[in-house]
């Protein structure tokens, strides 16, 4: 198995880019892997795991190093990229589990990008994990209706906790793989045998074939990894590494298993982000094509040991399901051989900017009633003319309503314990790690961040705000 990790990992990293004269109406490929920290890749400080393909892509393109995620967990988060609206707007606000799907799908009326810009004359797919929408009672949010001609992966985020599965999904019929389970050992469930097919390298080579049909036409690619987030499924009877076919470079480390699963599930994702790259410029796509990587949310401790080992969320507070840094921004890197310029920016930006850069790009309809902003200017060389938000949004449901705002780009307030309740203040600017509330010293500041809190979100009868002390 370790020789099939190095075949998929190992790309031509170095290969020099072939430039394009950038036509006026690009390619977009949006690659999101999930749960993937600010700290997981090595442009953004990472020491331990080997990101060579990544760190490529981040010294050819733009490394954004103040961008934000559109939620703390994942539904929620793909609902802010999908519609452009942020967190207190958008549909689907939080992760509602299997006893309330509807809740956590799409409906008619939402409008996404993908269908912007499939009006626009987009081919538009979707491959990997969607969860807004399912077959049943949140069928109105199958990817079929909500903008993508194509659709291969894992509707709900629940089938994808199991990275080895014994179906995934093609538009709206399941397409079956010898990863056989059947009722084994004390546990209720196992596999008859070792799985052959790991998902991620079967969507990996479905995103490669979608680039190779759609050569003559504008696409958008939304290509949404299952890893490295945890495998869920604990029923393999081999141990808590068990997320990938093997540990490849990390093998050989006096880790622990679910260690080295995490770093080698980090690595494999990089081996699959540099054979897009390499294959966009074989077919000469890379001078026309937009390239955005990111992750969904901020990382989560699979191990309860990968936090000190690989300091996922670099200096920030938090991880996966927090409000401060460490939970909600990521790593964003931006490449377009002949367009974007290679920079770091410390612009601040989220997930609502996608829709409307998107649209400015494919000189596609932009709504009206957008949260985001166009990244145009800032990719293409005319930062002088890049507008910029004055507050970002996001909140969490899960134990008791929880509210968060950047103003300004430095100053976040959050708010738990009920509508009045007091606003924690941190500076960003001085205080990356978010430790000292500083309200008391910046009363203004607080009340202004207080005073958006109260009008930031719609109302929605599925995500009303229960609030605990």
């Amino acid at each position: 198995m370790n020789r099939l990790f190095l075949l998929l990992s190992v790309s031509l990293c170095a290969l020099g880019g072939k430039t394009l004269a950038a036509e006026s109406r690009p390619n977009l490929i949006w690659i999101m892997a999930d749960d993937l920290g600010w700290g997981d890749l090595g442009s953004y400080g990472q020491k331990v795991i080997k990101t060579p393909c990544l760190d490529r892509m981040a010294a050819e393109g733009i490394r954004f190093n103040h961008f934000y995620a559109g939620a703390t967990v994942c539904a929620p988060s793909r609902s802010v990229l999908m519609t452009g609206l942020h967190h207190g707007h958008t549909r689907v606000r939080g992760n509602s589990g299997k006893g309330n799907p509807a809740a956590q799908a799409l409906k008619p009326g939402d409008l996404t990008v993908a269908a912007a810009l499939q009006k626009a004359g987009y081919r538009t797919a979707l491959i990997g994990k969607w969860g807004l929408g399912d077959v049943g009672a949140a069928d109105t949010g199958l990817p079929s209706k909500q903008g993508f001609d194509e659709f291969f992966g894992y509707l709900n985020q629940h089938h994808a906790h199991n990275h080895f599965p014994d179906y995934l999904w093609r538009n709206e019929a399941k397409v079956s793989l010898p990863n056989y389970l059947t009722p084994v050992g004390d546990h209720g469930g196992g596999y008859s045998e070792d799985p052959v097919l790991y998902a991620d390298d079967l969507l990996t080579d479905e995103a490669l074939k979608f680039v190779s049909r759609n050569q003559a036409q504008p696409f958008f690619l939304y290509w949404s990894l299952v890893i490295p987030h945890a495998n869920n499924e604990r029923a393999r009877e081999i141990g808590d590494g068990a997320h990938v076919p093997d540990y490849g470079p990390y093998a050989k480390m006096d880790w622990p298993d679910q260690d080295k699963g995490q770093a080698a599930m980090i690595t494999r994702l990089d081996g699959y982000v540099g054979r897009m790259l390499d294959q966009l410029e074989l077919l000469g796509l890379a001078g026309n094509t937009l390239v955005i990587f990111t992750s969904d949310n901020g990382p989560h401790d699979e191990s309860q040991h990968n936090l000190d080992r690989f300091d996922p969320n670099g200096p920030y507070t938090g991880i996966k399901r927090s409000l401060t840094d460490g939970g909600i921004r990521v790593p964003f890197l931006a490449w377009w051989p002949g367009t974007v310029k290679p920079a770091v920016s410390d612009h601040v930006g989220y997930f609502p900017d996608w829709f409307p850069t998107a649209t400015d790009l494919a000189k596609a309809e932009t709504p009206a009633n957008l949260d985001g902003i166009s990244l145009v200017p800032l990719l293409t060389g005319k930062p002088q003319e890049q507008k910029e938000h004055e507050f970002l949004y996001w909140e969490f449901h899960e134990g008791g309503f929880k509210q968060a705002a950047l103003y300004q780009g430095r100053w976040k307030g959050i708010r738990q314990g009920g509508p009045d309740a007091t606003v924690r203040l941190y500076d960003q600017e001085n205080d990356v790690a978010e430790e000292t509330d500083v309200a008391a010293r910046h009363p203004d500041i607080a009340t202004k961040i207080g005073e958006y809190l109260k009008t930031a979100r719609t109302p929605l009868p599925e995500w009303e705000p229960r609030w605990k002390k």
